[in-house]
């Protein structure tokens, strides 16, 4: 499928060496079709990593998709240079303040999970962002740190520390298989966590418009989704590349943290080894799933008429 990004944007050459089909703006203005709007609030600290990662994941439907990328105003971003974000960013006050309107929105994760909400410097602008999106957007997409944030904004989820990172890629179960989102899967299916923090069954159940949909007998909660209100929740990052949990795990050794190998990643627990690739099947579903059924099948032709 046709993503749309800025011509010049870095990701844009490492995905045509990939043959995914990208264009840049003055193809897409001779297309005679209504492109579906997709935001990413990208609050991962290397966000040109996850800008690759989540244009690959999106990649694999026949939908001409124009991405915008977002950022806050209350956090200053230590690992992306200001010039890339300046270039190829818009800020939330931008995107609340022109009156445009989205058909999905992804709320990245973000390495937080050991602070309490109301001790993250720019909980109160991704509160902003969160309750404009009701009625702005017609689906919300939710990963990681994004989605135990989601939860606990909207639904008051906690979320709990964990005694150790979980890390590694692991096994999990379809609960609910009539649900869209899953359309397609195994029922046992692999994807990557990386995180210190948990939401836990009990709670969610509480929530009446909540369904469990996916779960991992080590990992725990894996999808949640709220239909009424569109809004998909996945505590793991099935958009990951190969290596990115490798470069984690190294950095982090590399900083004297002893950090535990990724569960079920390498051969033997060995890093020098090259991990196999287990999840990319099934992460791309997942995020054709979210594309084709909870926003394509669902937003007003008009993008104004969104509610």
């Amino acid at each position: 499928m046709p993503i749309k990004i800025q011509s010049d944007l870095p990701a844009r050459e490492i995905l045509e060496k990939e043959n995914i089909f990208v264009m840049d703006e003055n193809r897409a203005l001779h297309q005679d079709v209504r492109p579906i709007q997709i935001g990413i609030l990208n609050l991962m600290p290397v966000k040109e990593d996850t800008e690759l990662q989540l244009l690959r994941a999106l990649s694999n439907t026949p939908l001409q998709i124009d991405v915008s990328f977002l950022t806050l105003t209350t956090h200053e971003s230590k690992n992306t240079p200001l010039a890339h974000l300046n270039k190829f960013y818009t800020t939330v006050p931008e995107i609340i303040a022109s009156g445009v309107k989205l058909d999905g929105l992804i709320v990245t994760g973000a390495p937080l999970e050991k602070m309490d909400y109301d001790k993250v410097d720019f909980w109160d602008e991704l509160v902003r962002i969160f309750d404009w999106a009701d009625h702005n957007v017609t689906s919300v997409l939710c990963v990681c740190w994004g989605a135990l944030a989601g939860l606990y904004h909207y639904y008051g989820v906690p979320k709990y520390p964990l005694e150790k990172k979980l890390s590694g890629i692991y096994s999990h179960r379809v609960l609910e298989r009539k649900k869209e989102l899953v359309r397609g899967f195994d029922d046992v299916f692999y994807a990557p966590h990386s995180r210190f923090s948990e939401v836990r069954r009990e709670d969610i159940e509480k929530v009446p418009s909540l369904c469990i949909v996916a779960e991992s007998k080590e990992a725990g909660v894996y999808l949640v989704i709220d239909e009424e209100r569109s809004n998909i929740f996945i505590m793991g990052h099935p958009e990951y590349d190969r290596m990115t949990l490798d470069g984690e795990y190294k950095r982090d050794a590399g900083k004297g943290l002893d950090p535990d190998v990724p569960s079920n990643y390498y051969e033997d627990d060995n890093p020098e080894i090259r991990p196999d690739l287990t999840w990319r099947a099934n992460g791309t579903l997942l995020y054709t799933n979210w594309l084709n059924y909870y926003v394509y099948q669902t937003t007003p032709y008009d993008i104004n008429d969104v509610d």
